[in-house]
């Protein structure tokens, strides 16, 4: 893994970080960034849509290929990033910070990670 991993957040093994608070700020992690390539095209979940821990909340396109996004917590969308929206650009130059997804108003959580235990994955 080449980007360096920001220690606060937890990871899931298909690659979305999670800032916890209140709401919890959901992300994809840079290694995902990098490894979709030029991202062109982001589908978020809509604000108000309840989520479940694990399950696909959207879809992330990228010059290289269509992934899902999976979501790390169960909860309540209470905000997209409607800037990553408009430029999904941003997630490649800016995953930890602007390039954030969506916020939840989280329930449950699912399996997350600490920094080195998403590095240790490979």
């Amino acid at each position: 893994m080449s980007a360096a991993l920001p220690a606060d957040l937890k990871y899931t093994a298909e690659h979305e970080w999670l800032r916890e608070g209140s709401p919890a700020t959901v992300g994809i992690t840079g290694n995902a960034a990098e490894a979709l390539g030029d991202i062109v095209y982001l589908e978020l979940p809509a604000v108000g849509t309840q989520v479940e821990a694990g399950s696909v909340i959207g879809e992330i396109e990228s010059t290289k290929s269509v992934s899902d996004l999976f979501c790390p917590v169960s909860g309540t969308v209470v905000e997209i990033n409607t800037a990553a929206v408009d430029d999904p650009s941003v997630i490649n130059t800016d995953p930890y910070g602007d390039g954030w997804l969506f916020r939840v108003d989280v329930t449950g959580t699912g399996e997350l990670l600490d920094a080195a235990a998403y590095a240790a994955l490979g």
